[in-house]
């Protein structure tokens, strides 16, 4: 057992260390990347995969992004920990932990259920009290809840492709001086662009890089849909 923590710890570091070659130069984002266990929300079957950079396949035609990507989005967020973030694409919860570990606050949605309890058993065994998790339609948003309202977000990360724009509920629970990164596009011709409201109701966005994400879908997935992980 002991053996097999070194060699995860090595591994971990040894993606650290790639990640900052490959340019990622924030210090939060690295720290928070080698502090959370990307094992755990591997399928077992790939977990020899865990702190390879590569995107894998968790189920359900969905995938854990690479962990580049996942540092790219977040660093583009610019985090601090006073905000509070919004999260469309749970999926087992790996982006979501990190998250967790730079700003106050995540709120996160899944469409596919066994995702959503998935993610939600590790946040448990994770001990990461700062994330509240939700099975519903991402593309509106995060729905009040016995009457709280948690929009406006100051951040907003989408991890799933719209064709052309982020749907405007996300735009609208975006705080004036927020940040959203999310991929758009179809696929084969995706870009990952990030956005900044400056007023209520202008907005700036440049492109950030060529990316490949599954589409984002409307509605909560139905049963057949959303058949148990494998």
């Amino acid at each position: 057992m002991l053996a097999t923590n070194i060699q995860t710890q090595n591994r971990a570091i040894r993606l650290i260390m790639d990640l900052r070659t490959k340019g990622i130069q924030d210090t939060n984002v690295l720290g928070a990347l080698e502090r959370v266990p990307r094992e755990h929300f591997i399928p077992e079957a790939m977990m020899d995969q865990a702190y390879e950079d590569i995107a894998v396949p968790i189920g359900l035609g969905q995938t854990i992004s690479q962990p580049f990507i996942v540092a790219k989005m977040t660093e583009a967020l610019e985090l601090n920990d006073r905000h509070k973030v919004l999260e469309i694409g749970t999926g087992t919860g790996y982006q979501a932990c990190v998250l967790s570990k730079i700003c106050r606050r995540v709120y996160t949605i899944e469409r596919h259920k066994p995702l959503h309890q998935y993610a939600e058993e590790n946040f448990r065994a994770l001990e990461l009290r700062n994330i509240t998790a939700l099975c519903a339609d991402g593309m509106k948003g995060w729905p009040k809840i016995n009457g709280i309202d948690q929009a406006p977000f100051d951040r907003i990360i989408v991890t799933a492709a719209a064709r052309e724009k982020p749907p405007a509920a996300l735009l609208d629970q975006l705080a004036v001086g927020g940040i959203m990164i999310a991929p758009v596009g179809e696929a084969g011709s995706q870009v990952l662009k990030r956005y900044k409201k400056e007023s209520e109701d202008t907005y700036s966005f440049y492109d950030v890089m060529p990316v490949r994400f599954v589409p984002l879908l409307p509605d909560v997935a139905t049963e057949e849909e959303s058949r148990e992980i494998a």
